[in-house]
């Protein structure tokens, strides 16, 4: 009833910039909270940045200050700015979309199907 579309992933040397994309589409009435996570191979996955629908943000402590996380309610889509990235920061990274849905307004949380992003040293 939802789909989420990420794009933006790819290989960068350490020190380099991405921006990931994440668009949601579907039966969607409105879009609470939009946030980032990530999955290093062999690890659990872990949260990145999240925003509120009022633009309030919040991020994991090991990306702060290198990150950000911004969203385009009209489009419906959320952004991560990552500078400065480090080679502890390769994962696949996940958008996570809540919000209500259109018709029965039902809850929802989607998951993107993850981009990878590579750090090179």
């Amino acid at each position: 009833q939802v789909q989420l579309v990420e794009s933006g992933g790819g290989l960068v040397q350490a020190g380099g910039s991405l921006r990931l994309s994440c668009a949601a589409s579907g039966s969607i009435f409105s879009i609470n909270a939009m946030g980032w996570y990530r999955q290093a191979p062999g690890n659990q996955r872990e949260w990145v940045a999240r925003i509120s629908s009022g633009g309030s943000t919040i991020y994991a402590d090991s990306v702060k200050g290198r990150f950000t996380i911004s969203r385009d309610n009209a489009k419906n889509t959320v952004y991560l700015q990552m500078n400065s990235l480090k080679p502890e920061d390769t994962a696949v990274y996940y958008c996570n979309v809540r919000g209500l849905l259109s018709g029965n307004q039902n809850e929802f949380g989607s998951w993107g199907q993850g981009t990878q992003v590579t750090v090179s040293s």
